[in-house]
């Protein structure tokens, strides 16, 4: 018995995607964003990643963390959309970006919704986190009724750890400059897909174009929306301290990529950079499918069997998602200890199938036997005993 191995040609067969660790993209193409990542959405797979996770102030970017607490109260019943939301001084006075709420007045949380996400709003962040919380939400009629906005921003460290965004800290809902509002690129993916996958009823927000509240209308403040075809969120952020930032999902052809930026110095130049970065994100990389779960990919040689060979026969889907470049070097080889033994049994694992890729640590994948293999029998072994007694060997049998 002895290990063979055998190279194969891959097949065009559609298979599910695996998460793979990233490899450097920056050998084809670099951002000026100090901080970025870019995930694919169905699989996890981080495409490129740029100082991805350290913990910096997100700015705004940190409202899709205020968002999702809401949501959560939305799917869970304790408000609807159309709950009234009592707006107070603070909120009213708050500086910074504003949906313009009145004082004094109460608003449907629907449209808090919208001057949170196009507007980026920080009153009306507030407005949520006093109300929310509150005993009388939905009946709140003057300002000692509402709840500290601490308690809100307890929901929303608790939801980070929830989820597993472990360089993440919330000290408000709005992003406003504090030592305790940090969040890294990887954490805002991971949010972003969160909110993508957990609460689609109320995904398509983040696509307004437009928003008008007290007589002012504000274009959605993230440059993928009327840049980039397929654009469909998420979120933009800025202060002096975090620079320029984008939260941006896009889908083509049935794709979804995922980008965060931070870091930029202006917001042309982040326009520029997310359209560049999600063009790119597509460009770059692709799913490339190998080789799906029931592929016969191959076969082994039998010993003593009524075959000579067995089909092997993959378990698992094999594909990956990378730059294109690496996708086009991968190479397939089928290793086992052989010839195999006679008898075999249907669904027995004899084999591997590992998957060479460039620059990357070498992938197995268990091979089965497609089907059973009887043994030949004594008749059959003494027949093969005396046919190997009275062939002659050939001349590549001598040395």
């Amino acid at each position: 018995m002895f290990a063979r191995s055998a190279t194969i040609s891959f097949l065009s067969l559609v298979i599910t995607a695996l998460s793979l660790p990233a490899f450097a993209a920056e050998r084809y193409f670099s951002t000026q964003a100090t901080h970025a990542i870019i995930i694919d959405d169905t699989s996890g797979v981080i495409l490129y990643e740029k100082n991805a996770f350290e913990s910096i102030p997100p700015a705004s970017m940190s409202k899709l963390m205020t968002l999702a607490v809401v949501f959560d109260a939305l799917k869970e019943g304790r408000v609807t959309l159309d709950t009234e939301f009592y707006v107070s001084t603070e909120a009213w006075q708050l500086g910074g970006s504003k949906m313009f709420v009145l004082v004094d007045t109460t608003i449907p949380l629907r449209e808090l919704l919208k001057g949170i996400i196009v507007a980026s709003g920080n009153d009306a962040c507030l407005v949520v986190a006093q109300n929310l919380t509150a005993p009388l939400v939905g009946r709140i009629e003057n300002e000692s009724q509402l709840a500290d906005p601490a308690e809100f921003v307890s929901l929303m460290n608790r939801k980070a750890r929830a989820l597993g965004l472990v360089q993440s800290s919330f000290a408000n809902p709005t992003g406003l400059p504090d030592p305790g509002q940090r969040m890294s690129m990887r954490d805002l993916a991971l949010l972003a897909q969160h909110i993508i996958h957990t609460y689609p009823e109320y995904y398509s927000l983040f696509q307004l174009p437009e928003f008008t509240w007290s007589n002012i209308t504000q274009q959605n403040r993230n440059p993928l929306i009327a840049g980039f075809d397929g654009a469909e969120g998420l979120k933009t952020g800025h202060t002096e301290e975090a620079g320029y930032g984008v939260v941006g999902a896009a889908s083509v052809n049935g794709q979804r990529r995922i980008v965060v930026l931070a870091g930029l110095p202006t917001m042309n130049e982040r326009a520029r950079e997310a359209n560049r970065m999600m063009g790119l994100a597509f460009s770059e990389f692709d799913t490339r499918t190998f080789f799906a779960s029931g592929d016969i990919v191959g076969e082994a040689e039998v010993f003593m069997g009524e075959k000579a060979a067995v089909p092997l026969r993959l378990s698992n889907n094999v594909a990956y998602t990378m730059h294109r470049r690496k996708l086009a070097g991968a190479r397939a080889t089928l290793v086992y200890t052989g010839p195999l033994k006679a008898p075999l049994q249907a669904n027995q694992q004899v084999a591997l199938l590992r998957i060479d890729l460039p620059g990357e640590e070498a992938q197995e994948y268990p091979l089965f036997t497609a089907e059973r293999v009887p043994g030949i029998g004594l008749f059959g072994k003494l027949a093969q005993g005396a046919r190997a007694l009275l062939t002659p060997p050939s001349a590549a049998d001598i040395e």
